[in-house]
């Protein structure tokens, strides 16, 4: 265990200081330290503290500033850091494991390197295909064949410009997106001084009465949303009914939440969700810079009807630059970043390789919710509201350049079990990573828990609890 009068981690005081935090805080974060909990050439152990230490920090802060005592400590385990990081590797879904990807996702050889292509969404399977002049029913041996005598950015561009998602996976430093210029987190504060929105008493946990609207999707927003639930936020998910998402994700990722289905399209929808922002407390989107502006969800529009408002945005590829309108994962930004090759086994004849978990997704999550508890703080003191802006990319900038490896004196070795729990739900007997979010010591017993498991997408009533 790092002591706490122990120099503030480095990941921690830089990813703390990104989100504006009091430095004179960063003493009251510790770590348990295990062995061999994802490893990786890369500090992403570092990275995955870091982003849970600075989200447990925030949630403390909140709750001792709405119970007006002294910021208590935290103590993060390692173990279950790691094992959250890859919690849909973990989950089980009445014993049957998910797949996590598609038989058509993955790194193929081109002409002059490698691409790597997302094909879990149909539509996005489809619009691969079609891309590349290949039948529907096309498999694995014939996207070989049709990538093998392209040129690996030729290809790029041309699924990309057919509305699939595939890179060229990059040289460490040759990355076409300029990561030098990505700054980790942006916020800036709009309103100080006015009126303050809906007071949080004291309560038995930081995000108590919070109402978060979500609209994200995958791992990264849904892992911070998800957090925000487990802190005692009702959290109301917001899908399009044509938009389909991946079932076992949602199992995933839905704890603690509601998921109701809304055309956002259609007046009524927008009725519907327009009053449910007015009584909401945060907005947290997850597509790329632009796509909801049609619905009045621009953030200085929302702000603009709503001022106390906190709206937290994430997207993939950074909100300016030559890729800022294009749809990613975090697969993709890992192969277009350099990531990929770092990770590359000396011995896997120049194949890419992956970090031990989905870092970016998971590590931004854990920043975005990070960031929505401090705007949370700053509203309790000045009002008014905010705006948050994370992306894939910037945290891959991070993992690159802005992370040293911290040496490590030994601990346990790593062992997922405590960290791992079972529930009984709507969707079967769910095997599910426990959060890693560390709460003051003796304030709950055991790892704290989701109030709910998840349900089924989309079948909850559009309003707040």
């Amino acid at each position: 265990m790092t002591r706490s009068d122990a120099p503030p981690d480095p990941a921690t005081a830089h990813a703390w200081t990104a989100l504006g935090g009091d430095p004179a805080l960063l003493g009251k974060v510790a770590y348990r330290a295990v062995s061999g909990g994802l490893p990786a050439r890369l500090p992403v152990a570092e990275l995955a503290r870091a982003t849970v230490g600075v989200c447990s920090l925030a949630a403390a802060e909140l709750g001792a500033r709405r119970s007006g005592g002294a910021v208590p400590e935290v103590r993060v385990d390692e173990g279950a850091v790691a094992t959250a990081f890859v919690s849909e590797r973990h989950l089980r879904i009445d014993g049957r494991k998910p797949t996590n990807f598609a038989p058509l996702s993955g790194f193929w050889r081109a002409a002059d390197g490698w691409v790597r292509t997302h094909a879990n969404y149909p539509h996005h399977r489809a619009r691969l295909l079609a891309a590349l002049g290949l039948s529907g029913d096309s498999g694995p041996d014939e996207l070989a064949a049709a990538l093998a005598g392209r040129p690996a950015r030729a290809i790029q561009e041309t699924v990309y410009a057919g509305g699939g998602l595939a890179v060229a996976v990059a040289e460490p430093g040759e990355s076409e997106i300029p990561l030098g210029g990505l700054p980790l987190i942006e916020s800036r504060w709009i309103g100080e001084g006015a009126p303050r929105p809906r007071p949080l008493p004291e309560a038995a946990l930081p995000a108590s009465g919070v109402r978060v609207l979500d609209l994200t999707r995958v791992i990264a927003g849904p892992v911070a949303t998800r957090t925000l639930a487990l802190l005692g936020a009702d959290v109301l998910r917001i899908d399009s009914p044509g938009l389909p998402e991946d079932p076992d994700a949602h199992a995933d990722t839905g704890f603690g939440k509601r998921s109701a289905a809304l055309d956002l399209g259609a007046p009524e929808g927008r009725r519907t969700l327009e009053a449910l922002l007015a009584d909401a407390d945060v907005a947290v989107t997850g597509y790329r810079p632009g796509a909801l502006d049609r619905f009045g969800l621009a953030p200085d529009a929302l702000l603009e009807r709503h001022p106390g408002l906190i709206v937290a945005q994430l997207c993939a590829w950074g909100w300016s630059g030559p890729w800022v309108g294009r749809r990613g994962f975090d697969s993709l930004v890992q192969a277009a970043t350099g990531i990929a090759a770092i990770e590359a086994k000396a011995d896997a004849d120049g194949h890419p390789g992956v970090l031990p978990a989905q870092a970016l997704d998971h590590g931004t999550g854990y920043l975005l919710a990070a960031g929505v508890l401090r705007g949370l703080t700053a509203r309790q003191e000045v009002g008014g509201g905010g705006h948050l802006r994370l992306s894939l990319a910037g945290t891959a900038s991070w993992l690159l350049h802005g992370i040293a490896p911290v040496p490590r004196g030994g601990g346990p070795a790593y062992d997922p079990a405590p960290w791992l729990a079972e529930t009984v739900s709507g969707l079967g007997t769910l095997r599910y990573a426990c959060s890693p979010i560390a709460f003051p010591d003796g304030s709950v017993d055991g790892p704290l828990d989701w109030a709910r498991p998840p349900g089924r997408l989309g079948v909850d009533a559009p309003r707040w609890l």
